[in-house]
């Protein structure tokens, strides 16, 4: 089982259901307020003893393929199994690209892909990944050019379209199993995708379609165009570009404001969508030098990061290393956010929505739960806040080879829901494979 399939037909409506979650959220917020008051650290010494033995009983044998983490938001360790193991997280990570896009971008960021005509007359279209960008974008486009540049007629000269695009071999993070991109999950991460590169599986040419769509709707209005590829520009060069007497925009597609971008990433688990916001977080589109920006992010957050190791941001591959410490630690760094409303509005609900809608209904957890699921062979993942009766507990769960994971799973929520608040606080105990 993969990562996640998400048809483009949903992909509209996955934006704007993810702008109407429960929350009423406003669609201009100010921007985030610096404060002085020092983060929440893990106090390992604080345990909950009960809970430790709960946990440590709901895994049983398979203790040693888990890590598990519990904390309260005064950030005492609650409980711990081999939380400072670094494993394979899937798509738990995208809670950290989305968390380092929400930071440095702000919820009511847009992508913006944009036609802009130079002063010798000549046009360039720029993109920054817009996954709903489609086919009623690009005739607009089409059309926009053909209005300015009177390319109408057969006898008119064509329009000199310039379109600024990745080389192909930063199309794919490099250690993407083959086989993967063929699927939709797997489409190429492109800065103009029109349906998020997808058609039913991954578009493997995504340039090419793009210069013959442009071309046949040009040529259906009667005008001729004229493409080639260029080096793209950076989001910063493109945002000058405005400023400057010898550019025009002539027309300009934008995106759903981000806290829309974030549910489509983690309520979903959209993979081009949460590869989108980490390249554009880092203002890098090469991979590797988005990983290592997002990583130095997590370090400046004063996050435990021993053994996190980026290569993706969307969690498809393998070379993705974490530990439950560092996601729940995440989790309640981001509550204490001025963005936390956005964030916490991205994940899925337990019963409810996204990958949760169809876990534990009529259980105790049935809308208790925001978090975010992760799925690769061998490989299962969940982390999130479950609200109980003594506050948030922010809780991750990371398997790599369990046999009977979702069982596994619903066993430790319910035993946090049961232990909150902890009986008692008393000395730490340090079984087997926990703290040292």
């Amino acid at each position: 089982m993969k990562t996640l399939i998400l048809p483009f037909a949903l992909l509209a409506g996955t934006l704007q259901a993810g702008a109407m979650a429960e929350e009423v959220i406003p669609l201009i917020s100010p921007p985030a307020p610096e404060t002085q008051q020092p983060l929440p650290e893990l106090q390992k010494a604080r345990s909950c003893p009960s809970l430790q033995s709960a946990v440590q009983a709901n895994l049983g044998a398979e203790t040693r393929v888990w890590s598990v983490t519990v904390l309260n938001s005064d950030g005492d360790v609650l409980s711990d199994i081999n939380g400072s193991i670094a494993r394979i997280p899937a798509s738990n990570q995208k809670l950290i690209s989305t968390a380092y896009a929400l930071d440095r971008l702000g919820p009511d960021f847009r992508l913006k892909t944009r036609l802009i005509q130079r002063s010798d007359g000549s046009m360039e279209l720029n993109g920054e990944g817009d996954p709903d960008l489609g086919i009623a974008g690009l005739q607009r486009f089409a059309l926009a050019a053909l209005r300015q540049g009177g390319s109408l007629g057969a006898t008119s000269a064509p329009v000199n379209l310039m379109v600024r695009e990745e080389p192909r071999r930063n199309w794919w993070p490099s250690d993407w199993h083959p086989a993967d991109r063929g699927y939709a999950y797997g489409a190429p991460i492109t800065r103009l995708a029109l349906t998020s590169n997808a058609v039913g599986g991954a578009v493997s040419d995504p340039y090419n379609r793009l210069q013959r769509l442009f071309q046949k709707e040009v040529q259906r209005r009667g005008g001729a165009v004229s493409i080639q590829q260029a080096k793209p520009r950076t989001m910063a060069e493109i945002s000058e570009m405005g400023d400057r007497d010898d550019m025009v925009v002539l027309h300009e597609e934008t995106s759903a404001p981000m806290h829309s971008l974030l549910s489509l990433a983690n309520t979903e688990s959209h993979n081009f969508t949460a590869e989108v916001l980490m390249r554009q977080a880092a203002d890098l589109w090469d991979v590797k030098a988005a990983s290592r920006a997002t990583e130095r992010w997590m370090w400046e957050q004063g996050l435990p990061i021993q053994g996190l190791r980026v290569a993706d941001g969307s969690g498809l591959s393998r070379n993705n290393w974490v530990t439950s410490q560092t996601i729940a630690a995440l989790l309640m760094r981001m509550d204490q956010h001025p963005y936390a409303p956005y964030y916490q509005a991205s994940m899925a609900i337990a019963g409810r929505r996204g990958t949760l809608r169809n876990l534990y209904r009529g259980t105790p957890i049935d809308g208790r739960f925001r978090g975010k699921t992760g799925t690769i062979r061998g490989v299962r993942s969940i982390s999130g806040i479950l609200q109980t009766s003594d506050g948030p507990r922010y809780v991750s769960m990371i398997s790599n080879g369990s046999v009977r994971p979702n069982t596994v799973i619903g066993q430790i929520l319910r035993s946090v829901l049961k232990f909150s608040p902890c009986p008692s606080f008393d000395a730490p105990v340090r079984p087997r494979g926990v703290l040292g």
